[in-house]
């Protein structure tokens, strides 16, 4: 039956029966049991059930076999939008259960009208996801559903917004977490935004929503260290999101272990490194990095970190300085760029620059000590 599913169908007869205690029948317009809580019922035709549909009326039964397939009781039409899309049967004495119709009828109708809000809510989300995801990769947009969905939203379409891209981490209970950025952004009256599968979030804000955002969302990377890395882009028209949320990207992967958000306008290097085709980062990466292993790129990491002083970078590696020495000149061997020249250094660093931007998660400086002792 359209109007009603099987699932919400047998929601509503366990419900009305866990309320008078007799078995319910769930009858469509055409007489047929579509589910009860006498399974041996379910899919029998009921006459005087169609018949009370028919008539959009409630009809009492005396007996049992007093008419095809049906038991005594009452059978109570259920109005919907307008017309009467089921009807519901209380097997027992017509006297005893003829009190519970108008409470069957209540049950029924919160029970669809709850059913309508969940779907209501959900083809919003999904609009909401495809709206937003389409802006953000630059994907086609059907000019007509976009401009009317934001209308109903209420969202002027000339305000510049910036894409904040926020990814979550490796957290306990990242459904708690989800629950409390989800309340966070309500809170703070966020429309644009949805989750894209598996951990990235994609907020478009105006300009008078960047400040109050960003700051909840660093009191909410607080309470959860390390659960939340967070890029800001910068502000562009709607039909050029697309712009802002590579520039989202590029600062989300621009931070360094430790750092939670990063704005796009604060950045340099990263702009232009982010700027350069795939194939070119590529290359530049198999000529300087490529073949290192991670421990030797975080290590690099922590000697630039230390301004190339050996001594700070093995204080922070717990490494004796001699050790430190032996590691760079091995990774100065195997690359062919000495990291205590500036000018190999500088390139060193550029390539460590693009394999972060490149989306591959840095070494954690605790990590990286736990890998030299």
């Amino acid at each position: 039956m359209a109007a009603v599913k099987k699932r919400l169908a047998i929601q509503i007869v366990q419900a009305v029966k866990d309320v008078c205690g007799h078995d319910i029948n769930f009858i469509d317009p055409s007489g047929m049991i579509y589910t009860s809580t006498d399974e041996t019922r379910i899919g029998q035709f009921h006459e005087i059930g169609r018949e009370a549909a028919r008539r959009g009326e409630t009809i009492a039964v005396e007996r049992d076999d007093a008419y095809d397939g049906t038991h005594r009781g009452v059978n109570i039409p259920v109005h919907h939008n307008g017309e009467v899309i089921a009807v519901i049967g209380i097997t027992g004495d017509p006297d005893e259960v003829q009190k519970y119709g108008v409470l069957a009828q209540k049950i029924t109708a919160l029970i669809l009208r709850e059913h309508e809000l969940e779907e209501q809510s959900g083809n919003e989300k999904a609009r909401m996801h495809h709206v937003i995801r389409a802006l953000a990769l630059g994907e086609h947009l059907n000019y007509e559903f976009y401009r009317s969905f934001l209308e109903q939203l209420g969202v002027d379409r000339s305000v510049e917004r910036a894409a904040v891209v926020v990814h979550t981490g490796e957290v306990e209970n990242l459904t708690a977490l989800k629950s409390e950025l989800h309340r966070a952004l309500r809170h703070r009256n966020v429309t644009l935004y949805t989750f894209c599968y598996p951990n990235e979030y994609i907020l478009l804000l105006g300009h008078d929503e960047i400040t109050p955002v960003t700051e909840a969302l660093r009191e909410l990377s607080a309470e959860h260290p390390g659960a939340l890395r967070i890029g800001v882009g910068s502000f562009e028209k709607l039909s050029r999101q697309s712009r802002s949320y590579e520039a989202a990207t590029i600062a989300r992967r621009s931070l360094k272990p430790g750092e939670t958000i990063a704005f796009f306008d604060a950045l340099d290097l990263e702009i232009l490194l982010g700027a350069l085709p795939g194939e070119a980062r590529e290359r530049y990466l198999t000529k300087t990095v490529a073949a290192l292993p991670d421990a030797d790129r975080a290590l690099l990491r922590a000697y630039f970190d230390a301004d190339m002083s050996l001594k700070q970078t093995a204080e922070a590696l717990y490494l004796h300085k001699n050790t430190l020495q032996y590691r760079l000149n091995r990774i100065a061997r195997e690359t062919g760029y000495n990291p205590r020249v500036f000018t190999d250094a500088a390139r060193l660093y550029l390539a460590l620059k693009l394999d972060a931007l490149s989306g591959k998660k840095p070494h954690r400086a605790r990590d990286l000590r736990n890998t030299f002792l």
